[in-house]
């Protein structure tokens, strides 16, 4: 059994939406078992959906449309597989109702237009999951099938992950499980990633036990994803395990998380069973890592609050700062011991810097000083980011996320 990927809309094309609908699909296709040979982006334009999709046919088993189920004008999704069927499309009377419901249920009338989200291509029929008014399709084309879900990511992934997936594996005969993996890493690059592991990913190519893959996601880590396959889920976690457990041995503390873990919320729980309490002072990142751990819910309980000390007023009238200069260790050092003063938190953790993309206070861009204060100990860490300004940003943060995390974990502060 083999997939293809077609997505709908010129927004794609045009780059003004980025397709993130056809990577997850791809890889949700790829745990279940069932390879995808081609992806393909295509406009509103019948003609040119009608051929991508017969295209897709003569060469894969099923087809996954993504997009193009609204109720507007250049929402002809259905139209081109109506096309393709060499069917016309037919109103669902149930579906009107649905839909209409889901208007009322929000106190809203529903326009004409959305009637159009009810016709079927004629032998097709609707997906049982519906999150929003826009029904999912099943059409059969022979002894192969085009499925057809909404573009909104949420509605899409309802649909794929309750319906498509699991009938995809039926037809493919698919009885056993695969399940995956990822261990989340920052400190090294990929390449070095690659390089330690390189005599684990080759002993896994022999044997067969599990497969290694890494994903570059910038500031959330480089992720190492760990997948197996086997008879049951009990005997595939196993596999995990193991592969999970030499992993670690080989890159060492590198390793700061596991699936859905981010940097800020293995940080927040290292505070929590220490009993400490945390205070920001940013400079160059502007609030970006009080925002990161404030979107961590429960937070509150370890998170005094951060100070966005960008004017060296601020960082002299507020925080407490000596008049040294702004992008110093002795600057750095002083706003760690200020934001514990100032928002009597136990530990202290600052930033200040050169973002870009000129120099400033005699550095150059990409001068980073991260700072970290417990009562009366400091230490600082210069780093040196070759960076553009957003990215210097945001290397910034789980950078000096990551140096707390590890200092927690050894009780250094």
């Amino acid at each position: 059994m083999n997939c293809e990927v077609v997505a709908i809309g010129t927004e794609l094309l045009l780059g003004q939406v980025v397709d993130t609908n056809s990577s997850w699909i791809g890889e949700q296709l790829a745990l279940a078992g069932i390879d995808s040979h081609f992806q393909t982006k295509v406009g509103d334009n019948l003609e040119r959906i009608v051929a991508v999709l017969r295209l897709a046919l003569e060469r894969s088993d099923a087809v996954i449309c993504c997009g193009g189920l609204g109720p507007t004008q250049d929402d002809i999704t259905r139209d081109a597989i109506a096309a393709v069927m060499g069917v016309e499309l037919v109103r669902d009377p149930a579906l009107v109702e649905a839909i209409r419901a889901r208007f009322g249920a929000r106190g809203r009338e529903m326009p004409a237009n959305n009637l159009r989200q009810a016709e079927l291509p004629r032998g097709a029929s609707a997906l049982p999951v519906q999150p929003g008014t826009a029904p999912g399709l099943r059409c059969p084309v022979g002894d192969k099938v085009v499925y057809a879900v909404p573009g909104v990511p949420w509605e899409m992934k309802e649909m794929v992950s309750r319906c498509v997936l699991p009938e995809l594996r039926q037809r493919a005969g698919i009885t056993g499980v695969i399940a995956s993996r990822t261990l989340r890493t920052w400190g090294l690059s990929e390449s070095k990633l690659a390089e330690v592991l390189d005599d684990e990913i080759r002993r896994l190519d022999d044997t067969g036990e599990a497969t290694i893959a890494f994903l570059a996601s910038g500031w959330e880590g480089l992720k190492v994803r760990i997948t197996a396959k086997g008879d049951d889920e009990g005997s595939v976690a196993a596999v995990l395990d193991a592969e999970e457990a030499r992993i670690r041995q080989l890159v060492g503390d590198v390793v700061f998380g596991v699936d859905d873990d981010t940097m800020e919320s293995v940080v927040l729980e290292a505070l929590r069973r220490r009993s400490a309490t945390l205070g920001l002072a940013e400079s160059l990142t502007g609030g970006l890592i009080g925002a990161r751990i404030s979107a961590v819910p429960g937070c509150s309980d370890v998170f005094r609050g951060g100070i966005v000390a960008y004017d060296r007023r601020v960082k002299l009238e507020v925080l407490g700062c000596p008049d040294v200069g702004a992008v110093s260790e002795e600057m750095v050092r002083a706003m760690a011991q200020g934001a514990c003063r100032v928002l009597g938190a136990d530990i202290g953790l600052a930033v200040t810097g050169v973002a870009g993309p000129d120099p400033h206070d005699g550095q150059e861009p990409g001068t980073v000083w991260v700072g970290l204060a417990r009562g009366e100990r400091t230490e600082a860490r210069l780093l040196h980011l070759p960076f553009d300004r957003e990215r210097t940003r945001q290397f910034t943060c789980i950078t000096a996320l990551d140096l707390l995390r590890r200092r927690l974990r050894d009780d250094g502060i």
